[in-house]
């Protein structure tokens, strides 16, 4: 049987990659899989704030300070422009946001006050809450020693000197963020999973055709029986796509230089786990077709929807609850799941429970393929 088993495998294996179409089929997709995340999620950055300032409180201490506060911020550019300019550039979205210092804005803070003080932007809340959170604290400081001052213009002025020269610092250091280049990863994984389950269709699919041209009965005239036939093309689906998983992640993380934040073993392991269910869910497929036709039809069916349910294309987060519900009795919804939480630090350990019911799921559409195969056996679907 072992002896069978080799020769179909090793037939199958050579008339696969006999042709070079496979290899991009294959390889080629899962590759551009990442590129397209690259281009879709690649250039979301830190994005720089654009802030004009209209200071019409002259040359008052703390309205110029404020303005080098504001100057000072990380990701902040700041230029000092009109009124009117600052409508039309706002308007124009040349400017992200507006900061206006009225007349009277620097007595307001020294009174404890603070008033006299505009923010605008036409992009909302999600670009002024940033500078409200740092301004309003900052002036609230002042604030703060203005009250202490008690209105003595030279004793603000000291207090205010000792506020901004102390002895003490506060040291900051940039930390890469990392979120962008998970983000990209994770939907490059999704992709991937999107790809692995096509070519276990067309792997299993070669059942099919091989019925369908004859060349699967004449196969069963040698001592070859049907579970060693099938069994052999279980092996070079997976061959294949551990292949193709490895090669993928080859080009992620040494050529495309992008860091998942997941050991490459642990990732490995779970997706060629996922292989497995990818097999098991073609065989069903390629057991309840009886043409070539049947089976294409059930793949667009099964295969892309529960990808685009599962978040493979995109967030998960972002659609109805409903939804979700419905994607957590998918697989490729725990393999997202169990790679988010590697991201997140969870160690092995801590995904075994997603193994089992990713074995679990394997399992059970293995069983549906023998029952369905013992059923489908008229060889008059393929005369």
């Amino acid at each position: 049987m072992l002896k069978d088993i080799w020769f179909l495998v090793t037939r199958t294996l050579r008339a696969t990659f006999r042709k070079r179409s496979t290899l991009l089929l294959y390889f080629g997709l899962p590759i551009a899989g990442i590129l397209l995340c690259t281009v879709l999620y690649g250039s979301q950055g830190e994005a720089e704030l654009r802030v004009g300032v209209v200071n019409s409180d002259g040359e008052a201490q703390i309205a110029m300070d404020t303005i080098g506060f504001v100057k000072s911020m990380d990701t902040v550019k700041l230029v000092e422009v009109t009124a009117d300019e600052l409508k039309q550039q706002l308007a124009a979205s040349d400017l992200d946001l507006g900061l206006i210092l009225d007349p009277g804005y620097s007595q307001s803070v020294l009174e404890g006050l603070p008033a006299h003080i505009t923010i605008q932007s036409v992009k909302g809340a999600e670009v002024t809450a940033y500078m409200k959170a740092l301004l309003y604290g900052y002036i609230d400081n002042i604030s703060v020693i203005a009250g202490a001052a008690e209105g003595d213009g030279t004793k603000f002025d000291e207090l205010n000197s000792l506020y901004r020269n102390a002895d003490f610092k506060l040291a900051t250091e940039a930390v890469a963020d990392s979120s962008a280049e998970q983000r990209l990863t994770f939907q490059s994984i999704g992709f991937l999973l999107l790809f692995m389950m096509t070519s276990a269709f067309n792997l299993s699919e070669l059942i099919i055709r091989n019925r369908e041209n004859r060349t699967y009965f004449r196969v069963l005239s040698s001592p070859i029986n049907a579970r060693t036939y099938v069994l052999s093309n279980i092996i070079v689906n997976l061959i294949i796509m551990v292949l193709q998983i490895a090669v993928t992640l080859f080009f992620m993380q040494q050529v495309f230089g992008l860091n998942s934040g997941v050991p490459a073993g642990r990732l490995f392991l779970l997706l060629s786990m996922f292989a497995l269910v990818s097999v098991s869910i073609s065989l069903v497929i390629v057991s309840l077709a009886r043409s070539t036709a049947a089976a294409s039809a059930l793949q667009n069916l099964i295969i892309t929807p529960t990808c685009f349910i599962s978040g493979c294309f995109f967030p998960i987060s972002i659609m109805p609850d409903t939804v979700q519900r419905i994607a957590s009795f998918l697989p490729q919804t725990w393999v997202l799941e169990s790679f988010s939480s590697l991201q997140s630090g969870t160690s092995l350990a801590g995904i075994s429970f997603d193994l089992v019911v990713l074995f679990a799921f394997a399992m059970v559409f293995f069983l549906i393929a023998t029952y369905s195969f013992g059923r489908n056996n008229d060889t008059r679907n393929f005369v």
